[in-house]
C-alpha cells in the first residue's frame, strides 16, 4: 500500500468513526458546536473514505497478472488499426527538378561497395551507395552483401533481391551495372579493378563531392569497404532523402520465393484473425553489447563477458546503471507483463521474430504462460520452409511478416537495426501500428519488480500509452532518418505549405515526363542553333 493513499484511508476512517460515535459528554458550548458540524463532517467523511478506498484498491493491482486491474481510457482494441495519419501519406517522388543519371561517358566512374552487418544494417548500405552514386554522378556496381562471416551464407544481392526489378526501380537515379567492365588500354584488355578506400564513418555529403570523386577520377573505380553507417544520414538536400526511400521501399524487393514464403505465413496468421508480431532481441550478441549479464547464472555470465571481449570495444560497464538508463534488452516476461498491463490477453496471437533466444526456456517460460498462441517461420510457414528460409533469406521472411502485422513491437532499438528499420517501412506503408517500449521510463518500475517490490500496471500503462503509435511525428534523435522519414518522404493533399503539397503518384510517370521536357528541351535548343547558324551565315552568301 502507498503510504499516502494509507494516511489517506486510515484518516477518513478516523474521521467516519468520530462523526457515528458523536463527541464526548462534558465539553460545554464547544461539544454543541461540535455536534451542531456532525451531519456534515460524517458526509465529508464518507466521501473521503470511498475515495480513500478506491484508490487504495486501484494501488493493490500488483503482481504477475494483476487480477484486479481494468483497462480504461483507451481502447485497445483501436490499436489493431493503423495510426491517425492526420492527413499525411507516403510519397518519394521527386518535386524539385531531378536530372537523369549519366551515360556510360558521361560517368565520373564506377563505384563498388561492400555492405557489412545485418539484413537491414546492408539494407541501409544500399541504400547510402545509391545516394553516393548519385553524388559522384558515378556508375554503380551492383552492391555486394557480407553474407558469410556473419550469416555463413553466400546467397549475397542477387540471393535475397529481385534484381532486374532494382534497376528498372532506378533507372531514372542511377545507373547501375552488374560488374565493371573490361577496358583495353594500350591495346591489351583487363578489368578495373577499384581502388580500395575505407570511407568515414557518416561521412557527409561534401566527401563524396570531393575525396572519393576526386580519387575516382584518378582510378577509373573505387571500392568502398566496410560500408555501414558511411554517409551522414542527416543531408540538407530533402531529395537525396527521397532517393533513399526510393531505394528502401520501393527499389529493394525480396526474391519471388522470399515473398511467397512471408505471404503464405501472413495468410495464416490472419486466418483467425489480428496478429501482431515482436522483435525480441534477447540474444547472445546484443546482451553482451548492452552489459546486461546480472540476470544470468554465472556459466551465462562468462559466456557473455568472453563474447563480448571478443567482438566489442574494452568498456567498463555496470548492469544496473545500464538497466537504470534503459539500455538492456526488454527480457520476454518484461514484454509479456507490458501486454497484459496494456489490456492485451491470452488470446492475442503473436509471431516472434529473434534468432536463439540467450538463457534457454526459462526466460520464455513465463511468457508462454501469459500468451499461449506463439508463432514464428518454422512453426507457422508452408512445408520445406526451412530450406528457404536459412541466413538472409530467414531474416528477410521475418521482416516482411513483420512489416505486414497489424502490430509490431521493438523489444530494442539501434543504429540502422532490423527493429529500426522496420519502424520507418510500417510508417511508409500506411502508418501501421507500432508500440514502441519507452525502456528508460520503464526501467524503476522493473527494477523495483527485480528487488521484490512488485509493479502496479497503471504506472506501465502510463509509459505505454504516451506514444505515437507508429503516427507522423517529428524525427527527433536518436531516431535515424530510416527509423522516420517524416516529412521529406511524405506529403499533404490539402497542404497549405507548398513543399508539403503531394506530387503526382507515380513516380515513373513523374520523371519520365520530366525526362521527356528535358528531351523536348535539348531538341529545341538545337534547332534554334541551327536557325541561328542559318541566320548568320544568310548575309555572306
Amino acid at each position: 500500500m502507498s503510504p499516502i493513499f494509507s494516511r489517506l484511508f486510515f484518516r477518513s476512517f478516523d474521521l467516519v468513526w468520530s462523526g457515528l460515535v458523536g463527541p464526548r459528554r462534558g465539553l460545554g458550548s464547544e461539544a454543541s458546536l461540535r455536534r451542531r458540524r456532525g451531519p456534515a463532517r460524517l458526509w465529508v467523511a464518507v466521501a473521503a473514505l470511498v475515495v480513500g478506498t478506491m484508490c487504495l484498491l486501484s494501488s493493490s493491482s500488483v503482481g504477475l497478472f494483476g487480477a484486479s486491474y481494468r483497462v480504461q481510457d483507451v481502447d485497445v482494441n483501436k490499436l489493431w488499426r493503423t495510426a491517425d495519419s492526420n492527413g499525411w501519406r507516403a510519397t518519394s517522388a521527386p518535386r524539385t527538378y531531378w536530372p537523369p543519371p549519366p551515360t556510360e561517358s558521361e560517368s565520373n566512374g564506377y563505384l563498388r561497395v561492400r555492405c557489412n552487418g545485418g539484413l537491414n544494417q546492408q539494407r541501409s548500405a544500399i541504400c547510402n551507395a545509391v545516394v553516393a552514386a548519385r553524388i559522384m554522378n558515378a556508375t554503380l556496381v551492383l552492391p555486394e552483401l557480407d553474407t558469410n562471416s556473419f550469416w555463413h551464407d553466400e546467397s549475397g544481392f542477387v540471393g535475397i533481391y529481385d534484381v532486374p526489378h532494382f534497376i528498372k526501380t532506378l533507372k531514372y537515379d542511377v545507373r547501375i551495372v552488374m560488374s565493371i567492365p573490361e577496358i583495353t588500354t594500350n591495346g591489351k584488355t583487363k578489368k578495373l579493378k577499384g581502388h580500395q578506400i575505407r570511407p568515414p564513418r557518416d561521412a557527409p555529403v561534401s566527401w563524396y563531392a570531393t575525396v572519393a570523386l576526386e580519387t575516382m577520377k584518378k582510378y577509373g573505380a573505387i571500392y568502398l569497404t566496410p560500408f555501414s553507417h558511411r554517409l551522414a544520414e542527416d543531408i540538407d538536400d530533402p531529395e537525396l532523402q527521397r532517393l533513399r526511400c526510393r531505394v528502401n521501399y520501393h527499389a529493394l524487393r525480396f526474391k519471388p520465393h522470399i515473398m511467397k514464403t512471408s505471404s503464405e505465413i501472413v495468410n495464416k496468421l490472419r486466418s483467425e484473425g489480428h496478429f501482431m508480431s515482436i522483435h525480441l532481441r534477447f540474444e547472445l550478441d546484443m546482451l553482451a553489447f548492452a552489459g546486461c549479464i546480472d540476470i544470468f547464472k554465472p556459466q551465462e555470465q562468462k559466456i557473455l563477458l568472453k563474447y563480448r571481449k571478443e567482438h566489442f570495444a574494452e568498456k567498463e560497464l555496470i548492469p544496473m546503471e545500464r538497466r537504470r538508463m534503459g539500455k538492456c534488452p526488454l527480457t520476454p516476461e518484461e514484454v509479456g507483463l507490458i501486454l497484459r498491463a496494456m489490456g492485451f490477453d491470452n488470446r492475442t496471437r503473436i509471431y516472434l521474430a529473434s534468432g536463439e533466444l540467450f538463457g534457454g526456456k526459462r526466460f520464455m517460460k513465463p511468457f508462454k504462460a501469459m500468451f499461449p498462441r506463439l508463432e514464428n517461420h518454422s512453426t507457422v510457414g508452408p512445408g520445406k520452409l526451412e530450406e528457404n528460409t536459412q541466413g538472409l533469406a530467414g531474416s528477410a521472411v521475418d521482416y516482411m511478416v513483420c512489416l505486414l502485422s497489424d502490430i509490431f513491437i521493438p523489444t530494442y532499438g539501434g543504429p540502422s537495426n532490423f527493429a529500426n528499420n522496420l519502424m520507418g517501412h510500417r510508417m511508409y506503408y500506411g502508418f501501421r501500428t507500432t508500440i514502441t517500449p519507452n525502456r528508460k521510463a520503464l526501467a524503476p518500475i522493473f527494477i523495483d519488480r527485480m528487488e521484490g517490490r512488485g509493479i502496479s500496471f497503471e504506472r506501465i500503462r502510463r509509459v505505454m500509452f504516451d506514444t505515437h503509435f507508429g503516427g507522423p511525428h517529428k524525427r527527433i534523435h536518436p531516431e535515424s532518418f530510416y527509423m522516420n522519414s517524416w516529412p521529406e518522404c511524405f506529403c499533404q493533399t490539402d497542404a497549405r505549405n507548398q513543399a508539403d503539397r503531394c506530387p503526382p503518384d507515380n513516380i515513373n510517370h513523374v520523371l519520365e515526363s520530366q525526362f521527356q521536357s528535358e528531351e523536348e528541351m535539348e531538341e529545341a535548343r538545337a534547332s534554334n542553333q541551327t536557325e541561328s547558324s542559318s541566320q548568320i551565315e544568310e548575309p555572306t552568301i
